[in-house]
Protein backbone atom coordinates (compact mmCIF):
# COMPACT_ATOMS: atom_id res chain seq x y z
CA UNK A 1 0.00 0.00 0.00
CA UNK A 2 1.56 3.45 -0.99
CA UNK A 3 1.80 6.40 1.23
CA UNK A 4 2.01 4.88 4.61
CA UNK A 5 5.09 5.18 6.51
CA UNK A 6 6.07 1.48 6.36
CA UNK A 7 6.29 2.51 2.22
CA UNK A 8 8.49 5.70 3.35
CA UNK A 9 10.63 3.36 4.83
CA UNK A 10 11.57 1.06 1.72
CA UNK A 11 12.05 4.22 0.00
CA UNK A 12 14.63 5.64 2.33
CA UNK A 13 16.36 2.73 1.76
CA UNK A 14 16.39 2.29 -2.26
CA UNK A 15 17.88 5.98 -1.94
CA UNK A 16 20.76 4.77 -0.11
CA UNK A 17 21.19 3.42 -3.52
CA UNK A 18 21.32 6.52 -5.16
CA UNK A 19 24.97 9.15 -4.34
CA UNK A 20 23.88 12.48 -4.40
CA UNK A 21 20.06 12.86 -3.08
CA UNK A 22 18.54 15.68 -0.72
CA UNK A 23 15.18 14.72 1.33
CA UNK A 24 13.02 18.34 1.98
CA UNK A 25 9.80 18.18 3.96
CA UNK A 26 6.94 20.74 3.80
CA UNK A 27 5.26 20.51 7.04
CA UNK A 28 1.91 21.67 5.60
CA UNK A 29 -0.16 20.10 8.86
CA UNK A 30 0.36 17.72 10.95
CA UNK A 31 3.43 18.73 12.71
CA UNK A 32 3.55 16.49 15.71
CA UNK A 33 3.53 13.48 12.93
CA UNK A 34 6.77 14.74 11.57
CA UNK A 35 8.37 13.81 14.46
CA UNK A 36 7.64 10.37 13.77
CA UNK A 37 9.03 10.19 10.21
CA UNK A 38 12.31 12.41 11.36
CA UNK A 39 12.62 9.56 13.98
CA UNK A 40 12.24 7.03 11.07
CA UNK A 41 15.21 8.86 9.39
CA UNK A 42 17.07 9.13 12.47
CA UNK A 43 17.19 5.30 12.76
CA UNK A 44 18.49 5.18 9.39
CA UNK A 45 20.97 7.36 9.32
CA UNK A 46 19.24 9.52 7.19
CA UNK A 47 19.33 13.68 7.31
CA UNK A 48 16.75 16.15 5.77
CA UNK A 49 15.74 19.23 6.19
CA UNK A 50 11.77 20.30 7.97
CA UNK A 51 10.02 23.63 6.68
CA UNK A 52 7.70 24.59 8.94
CA UNK A 53 4.93 27.13 8.73
CA UNK A 54 4.46 30.06 11.52
CA UNK A 55 1.69 29.02 12.41
CA UNK A 56 3.27 26.05 13.63
CA UNK A 57 6.19 28.15 15.72
CA UNK A 58 4.41 28.18 19.10
CA UNK A 59 2.28 25.05 19.82
CA UNK A 60 4.69 23.27 18.33
CA UNK A 61 8.33 24.44 19.16
CA UNK A 62 8.74 21.33 21.32
CA UNK A 63 8.01 18.97 18.07
CA UNK A 64 10.47 21.20 15.90
CA UNK A 65 13.24 21.08 18.86
CA UNK A 66 12.76 17.53 18.80
CA UNK A 67 13.26 17.17 15.48
CA UNK A 68 16.33 19.13 15.17
CA UNK A 69 18.04 17.54 18.23
CA UNK A 70 17.65 14.37 15.84
CA UNK A 71 20.45 16.26 13.95
CA UNK A 72 18.11 17.29 11.14
CA UNK A 73 17.71 20.58 9.48
CA UNK A 74 15.12 23.44 10.26
CA UNK A 75 13.83 25.97 7.80
CA UNK A 76 10.32 27.93 7.37
CA UNK A 77 7.73 27.41 5.51
CA UNK A 78 6.85 30.87 4.78
CA UNK A 79 3.91 32.44 2.59
CA UNK A 80 3.98 36.18 3.59
CA UNK A 81 2.92 37.49 0.40
CA UNK A 82 -0.35 35.37 0.90
CA UNK A 83 -0.94 36.38 4.47
CA UNK A 84 0.14 40.14 3.44
CA UNK A 85 -2.70 39.96 0.66
CA UNK A 86 0.25 40.62 -1.80
CA UNK A 87 1.42 43.83 0.35
CA UNK A 88 5.32 43.33 -0.38
CA UNK A 89 6.54 45.59 2.50
CA UNK A 90 4.06 43.88 4.91
CA UNK A 91 5.31 40.71 3.46
CA UNK A 92 9.22 40.92 4.27
CA UNK A 93 8.36 42.85 7.88
CA UNK A 94 5.94 39.57 8.28
CA UNK A 95 9.01 37.20 6.77
CA UNK A 96 11.62 38.98 9.18
CA UNK A 97 9.44 38.77 12.21
CA UNK A 98 8.58 35.00 11.95
CA UNK A 99 12.52 34.24 10.76
CA UNK A 100 13.13 35.45 13.99
CA UNK A 101 10.35 34.14 16.05
CA UNK A 102 11.68 30.53 14.42
CA UNK A 103 15.26 31.13 15.26
CA UNK A 104 14.41 31.59 19.10
CA UNK A 105 13.30 27.82 18.64
CA UNK A 106 16.23 26.16 16.17
CA UNK A 107 18.83 27.07 13.61
CA UNK A 108 17.09 28.58 10.43
CA UNK A 109 19.08 29.32 7.70
CA UNK A 110 17.33 28.09 4.76
CA UNK A 111 13.58 28.94 3.40
CA UNK A 112 11.00 27.87 1.28
CA UNK A 113 7.36 29.13 0.08
CA UNK A 114 4.46 27.43 0.66
CA UNK A 115 2.55 26.87 -2.37
CA UNK A 116 -0.99 28.86 -0.88
CA UNK A 117 -2.70 27.20 -4.07
CA UNK A 118 -5.95 29.47 -3.71
CA UNK A 119 -3.77 32.09 -3.43
CA UNK A 120 -3.02 34.76 -6.33
CA UNK A 121 0.03 35.36 -5.12
CA UNK A 122 3.56 33.61 -5.02
CA UNK A 123 5.56 34.46 -1.88
CA UNK A 124 8.91 33.77 -3.69
CA UNK A 125 7.84 37.14 -5.59
CA UNK A 126 8.99 38.88 -2.40
CA UNK A 127 12.67 38.04 -3.60
CA UNK A 128 12.56 40.12 -6.90
CA UNK A 129 12.41 43.36 -4.64
CA UNK A 130 14.38 42.04 -1.35
CA UNK A 131 17.26 39.63 -0.93
CA UNK A 132 16.62 36.59 1.76
CA UNK A 133 20.99 36.37 1.81
CA UNK A 134 21.15 39.48 3.53
CA UNK A 135 18.62 37.89 6.53
CA UNK A 136 21.20 34.87 7.13
CA UNK A 137 19.28 32.76 4.50
CA UNK A 138 21.82 30.52 2.32
CA UNK A 139 19.67 28.64 0.61
CA UNK A 140 15.71 28.47 -0.20
CA UNK A 141 15.37 25.41 -1.66
CA UNK A 142 13.06 26.27 -4.95
CA UNK A 143 15.13 29.13 -6.20
CA UNK A 144 19.20 27.60 -5.54
CA UNK A 145 18.46 24.64 -6.74
CA UNK A 146 19.80 24.06 -10.39
CA UNK A 147 17.26 22.06 -12.09
CA UNK A 148 19.15 21.88 -14.95
CA UNK A 149 20.83 18.62 -13.17
CA UNK A 150 18.51 18.25 -10.14
CA UNK A 151 15.35 15.81 -10.54
CA UNK A 152 12.85 17.16 -8.71
CA UNK A 153 10.27 14.90 -7.06
CA UNK A 154 7.32 15.65 -4.81
CA UNK A 155 4.58 14.10 -3.34
CA UNK A 156 2.02 16.95 -3.63
CA UNK A 157 -1.43 15.95 -4.41
CA UNK A 158 -0.44 12.33 -2.49
CA UNK A 159 0.97 11.29 -6.09
CA UNK A 160 4.43 11.73 -7.47
CA UNK A 161 3.21 12.99 -10.89
CA UNK A 162 0.94 15.35 -9.03
CA UNK A 163 2.42 18.41 -11.21
CA UNK A 164 -0.23 17.34 -13.84
CA UNK A 165 -2.46 19.03 -10.91
CA UNK A 166 0.04 21.17 -8.55
CA UNK A 167 -0.49 25.24 -9.21
CA UNK A 168 3.36 25.83 -7.22
CA UNK A 169 4.90 22.83 -6.33
CA UNK A 170 6.67 22.04 -9.81
CA UNK A 171 9.29 22.74 -12.22
CA UNK A 172 7.18 23.50 -15.16
CA UNK A 173 10.12 23.93 -17.43
CA UNK A 174 12.14 21.06 -17.25
CA UNK A 175 9.12 18.81 -16.99
CA UNK A 176 8.95 17.78 -20.64
CA UNK A 177 12.21 17.08 -20.80
CA UNK A 178 12.08 14.54 -17.61
CA UNK A 179 9.11 12.74 -18.70
CA UNK A 180 10.91 12.68 -22.26
CA UNK A 181 13.92 10.81 -20.21
CA UNK A 182 11.93 8.57 -18.26
CA UNK A 183 12.00 10.40 -15.15
CA UNK A 184 8.27 10.72 -14.24
CA UNK A 185 6.99 8.46 -11.49
CA UNK A 186 2.85 7.74 -10.73
CA UNK A 187 3.56 5.61 -7.61
CA UNK A 188 6.75 5.17 -5.15
CA UNK A 189 7.05 1.84 -5.83
CA UNK A 190 8.05 3.09 -9.28
CA UNK A 191 10.38 5.36 -8.12
CA UNK A 192 12.40 2.36 -5.77
CA UNK A 193 12.17 0.53 -8.75
CA UNK A 194 14.34 2.78 -10.77
CA UNK A 195 16.70 3.49 -7.72
CA UNK A 196 17.34 0.24 -7.22
CA UNK A 197 18.19 -0.52 -10.90
CA UNK A 198 21.42 1.48 -10.85
CA UNK A 199 21.34 1.45 -14.68
CA UNK A 200 17.91 3.80 -14.70
CA UNK A 201 18.49 7.50 -15.19
CA UNK A 202 17.51 8.41 -12.45
CA UNK A 203 21.02 8.07 -11.77
CA UNK A 204 22.47 10.51 -13.90
CA UNK A 205 20.99 13.09 -12.21
CA UNK A 206 21.13 14.96 -8.47
CA UNK A 207 17.64 14.12 -6.37
CA UNK A 208 15.25 16.71 -4.76
CA UNK A 209 12.77 14.83 -2.71
CA UNK A 210 10.36 16.83 -1.14
CA UNK A 211 7.47 15.23 1.19
CA UNK A 212 4.83 16.54 3.30
CA UNK A 213 5.11 14.03 6.19
CA UNK A 214 1.35 13.79 7.24
CA UNK A 215 0.53 11.98 4.01
CA UNK A 216 2.85 8.72 5.15
CA UNK A 217 0.95 7.56 8.19
CA UNK A 218 -0.04 4.18 8.84
CA UNK A 219 -3.27 2.71 7.37
CA UNK A 220 -6.30 3.52 9.32
CA UNK A 221 -8.76 6.25 9.41
CA UNK A 222 -6.32 9.20 9.72
CA UNK A 223 -4.88 7.56 5.85
CA UNK A 224 -7.91 7.02 4.79
CA UNK A 225 -8.85 11.24 5.82
CA UNK A 226 -6.16 12.24 4.31
CA UNK A 227 -6.31 10.23 1.39
CA UNK A 228 -10.25 11.63 0.54
CA UNK A 229 -8.93 15.18 1.35
CA UNK A 230 -6.03 15.21 -1.11
CA UNK A 231 -8.35 13.54 -3.68
CA UNK A 232 -10.49 16.59 -3.23
CA UNK A 233 -7.85 19.23 -3.08
CA UNK A 234 -6.82 18.00 -6.36
CA UNK A 235 -10.16 18.10 -8.13
CA UNK A 236 -9.98 22.13 -6.64
CA UNK A 237 -5.88 22.53 -7.95
CA UNK A 238 -7.07 21.46 -11.47
CA UNK A 239 -9.51 23.84 -11.59
CA UNK A 240 -7.32 26.37 -10.77
CA UNK A 241 -4.68 25.25 -13.19
CA UNK A 242 -7.24 25.32 -16.15
CA UNK A 243 -7.91 28.83 -15.29
CA UNK A 244 -4.38 30.06 -15.47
Amino acid sequence: MDFTIEKYNELLDALKQHKNHRIRHDVDARPLYSLRVAQEEAKKGTKATYYFRSMHFAPHRETIQAIAALGHDIGYHYECLTTCNGDMAAAYEDFCRNLEELRKIATVTSACAHGSPKSPWNSQDLWNQYDYHALGINHESMIDTDFSTTLYLTDTGRRWDGYRVAVRDKVPQYQDDWNKAGLAFHTTDDIIHALNNIQHPIHQKALLVNTHPQRWMPFGVQWIKEAVLQNSKNIVKRIIVSTR
